[in-house]
């Protein structure tokens, strides 16, 4: 048994990934929700260099924010969703093991301090592509897809 001290605040972790590479542009944002995934994807795309010559595809599951009908696409980015039930053939749903290493069996006294430990182990993370290649890196994945 353990004292604890419950009290809710949410902060969400956005990763976009690219298995080949071991990149991952991420995101800590206050809400999953179809506005914030907009914005999410606009800094994804201006960050990943979306272009007419660029093209981006996002792979998404069916979340509801993934899939809301008031969600903006920016311009060059092209999402395409995994069938329902089928987080395994998704490579991101790898690296949520990876982001909560930092923070398992841990208590906070601020959602500050949470984000600073999240911010560190995405930073961790971003140096240590080889890591990321092992966790999501599929058997089918195209390995001529460019960074």
């Amino acid at each position: 048994m353990a004292l604890v001290k419950r009290k809710y605040e949410w902060v969400y972790v956005y990763g976009f990934l690219h298995p080949s590479s071991g990149r991952v542009i991420w995101f800590l944002l206050p809400w999953m929700n179809a506005i914030v995934m907009g914005i999410a994807l606009e800094k994804f795309a201006s960050e990943a260099g979306a272009s007419s010559e660029r093209q981006l595809v996002v792979m998404l599951d069916g979340a509801p924010s993934h899939t809301a009908p008031k969600l903006v696409v920016p311009d060059h980015v092209h999402l395409v969703f995994q069938p329902a039930y089928s987080p395994e053939l998704q490579p991101a749903e790898r690296l949520w093991p990876l982001v909560r290493e930092a923070v398992a069996n841990r208590a906070f006294e601020s959602i500050e301090e949470l984000e600073a430990v999240l911010i560190e182990r995405c930073r961790q993370l971003d140096k240590q592509p080889v890591i990321i290649q092992a966790a999501t890196l599929y058997h089918w994945w195209p390995q001529d897809i460019a960074a």
